[in-house]
């Protein structure tokens, strides 16, 4: 403390150099007292402005020293450095014996260290424009799904600074500002013109152009065919959802909002689902520095279009990062194989097939509980995706297919489909095409290639599955006495499955049956004998409950 206020010499270069005291300052690390350079860091700038610091600027444009840096002036800054080590270890201040590192930024694509410089910039003063784009998030105008990113929205718009929206690139919007060659004043304009307004001089542009996320924020508007009122913009604006990952909240999102309140005077749009980024098997961000992307296409050939959406729709919760791992995409490819299994042996058990209703009441056990289920997860599947609940949606829907209708149902029947009267095959036909139809449209936004063409060729009316109307919960299909009288035979057959295995009963061979039941489980099994039967079980011998043996027992029923 005593120091501040006075000034010291900067060895070498003999400039006499202000001592200060300021919070930036971490007085645990190290001596507590650092050099500062406020031309050549950020935190340094900001030091420098509070204090009214000269800027100094010794490095150049090129990457070597100017005449501020004295008689190391035209050196490059990697040749100035070990001139400066050198010279300091002849003054006898150090550098031979500890050696110093320190923290500098890189370029990520090259590596090179990178040197920062103050230059002129353009900036867009933003507390006026984040005032309403907090207000408008706050009062429920624009949502963010999951609820937890509007803390992550509002606390950068509640903290932002002014933003440098110049950049010396070769491709973009340029800036509109002339400069008069004669004069030196600055014109801002829509058109651009051709002469000095004031004194008729000529005109030379601005160099630079706009940050990219400048010109991205006009996009809810702007190709809408803004600043014209037109069909599109007033049909189109402000829309419904915009889907986006994470890491472009500050970026993008609130550079939407904000230039669509200032510019249109509304939300761009009403809710905002974030959604996670698909990270490498190491968790790491896919990015071409570290040439770990996958090519979507190697990954397509491999296993179809299909089986990489679902395997990553079901692998993803809103707003949580999923790890890309190829084996799983195993799982999804076999999901597609049993559609397409399935929905074989569907076609190919159509024969005299004619579309109509089927017999309500003569619908059996297995043909009301199919259809139930399909309504129930129907019904949920709507529900999740209204929550954004994708995979959750998904994975409802694999249940269904995989266990219900493909594993269940199709085998279930058989028995009609083989066995049964011209009219049981064609109820049991109907009810077949109604469900797989029903299920593929369920899944279509999900898998919508091996959806589509399946539809196609089951009897359907219509241009396109896409165009179909998105299955909803049909209470007149719903028969819950029903669904819990086939849960309990299914239960069964599964016991009776799990119990061949245990003791080995060849595949051909009936085993026969002893079940302890009460008088209601009775009745419903022996008016569904068939179930068990084609489960592997053969004639039954029903004990009354109280016969069940108290050592290993057999599974509840």
């Amino acid at each position: 403390r005593a120091y501040v206020g006075k000034t010291a010499i900067l060895p070498i270069i003999g400039r006499e150099i202000p001592v200060i005291a300021d919070e930036y300052v971490e007085t645990e690390f190290g001596t507590g007292v650092v050099k500062i350079t406020p031309f050549h860091d950020p935190n340094d700038f900001e030091v420098g402005l509070r204090h009214h610091l000269p800027q100094v600027e010794v490095i150049d444009l090129d990457a070597k020293m100017t005449a501020e840096a004295g008689k190391y002036e035209g050196l490059d800054r990697y040749e100035c450095r070990k001139a400066v080590i050198a010279d300091l270890i002849e003054l006898g201040l150090g550098g031979k014996e500890t050696p110093h590192f320190h923290a500098v930024g890189e370029c990520y694509r090259c590596g090179t260290t990178v040197e920062p410089l103050i230059s002129p910039q353009w900036f867009l003063k933003m507390k006026p424009l984040a005032a309403p784009a907090i207000e408008a998030v706050k009062d429920g105008k624009t949502r963010f799904v999951p609820e937890r990113f509007e803390k992550v929205y509002l606390n950068w718009m509640e903290n932002i600074r002014d933003w440098c929206i110049s950049r010396q690139l070769w491709w973009g919007h340029r800036i509109p500002v002339w400069y008069c060659d004669d004069c030196g004043k600055e014109i801002c304009q829509r058109e651009d013109p051709t002469v000095c307004p004031d004194c008729g001089g000529p005109l030379h542009q601005d160099e630079d152009v706009l940050d990219t996320w400048f010109s991205s924020a006009l996009w809810p508007f702007s190709t809408l065919g803004w600043p014209e009122k037109t069909v599109d913009l007033s049909h189109f604006f402000p829309t419904s959802v915009l889907v986006t990952g994470r890491d472009i909240i500050f970026f993008w999102v609130a550079r939407m909002i904000f230039s669509a309140l200032a510019m249109e005077k509304d939300v761009p749009f009403r809710e905002v689902l974030i959604h996670g980024l698909v990270l490498d098997e190491k968790g790491r961000k896919m990015s071409k520095s570290l040439n770990n992307g996958i090519d979507p296409l190697e990954i397509i050939s491999d296993f179809g279009a299909d089986s990489l959406r679902f395997m990553l729709v079901t692998g993803n919760t809103p707003g949580n990062d999923l790890r890309f791992q190829k084996d799983r995409l195993e799982g999804s490819r076999n999901f597609a194989n049993k559609i397409w299994n399935a929905s074989r042996f569907v076609l190919m058990n159509l024969e005299g097939y004619e579309a109509g209703p089927w017999d309500q009441d003569r619908l059996a056990l297995h043909d009301r509980w199919i259809l139930t289920k399909l309504q129930l997860v129907a019904d949920k599947t709507r529900e999740n995706m209204d929550k954004y609940e994708m995979g959750d949606a998904a994975h409802g829907l694999y249940e269904f297919i995989w266990n219900d209708f493909c594993d269940w149902y199709l085998e279930l029947s058989k028995t009609n489909l083989y066995k049964g009267t011209k009219e049981e095959k064609l109820q049991t036909q109907r009810v077949l095409v109604y469900v797989l139809r029903s299920a593929l449209e369920l899944l279509h936004p999900f898998m919508p290639h091996i959806t589509e063409e399946i539809w196609q060729r089951l009897p359907h009316e219509g241009e396109t599955i896409m165009l179909a109307p998105y299955p909803a919960l049909e209470n007149a299909y719903v028969f819950e006495k029903e669904v819990e009288e086939m849960e309990k035979l299914l239960a069964l057959i599964r016991i009776v499955r799990n119990l061949r295995a245990e003791m080995k009963v060849p595949l051909g061979q009936k085993a026969a049956l002893e079940i302890a039941a009460n008088e209601e489980d009775k009745a419903l099994i022996s008016s569904a004998g068939a179930y068990l039967k084609s489960g592997g079980g053969g004639e039954i011998t029903f004990l009354p409950v109280a016969a069940l043996r108290r050592k290993a027992p057999p599974p509840a029923f």
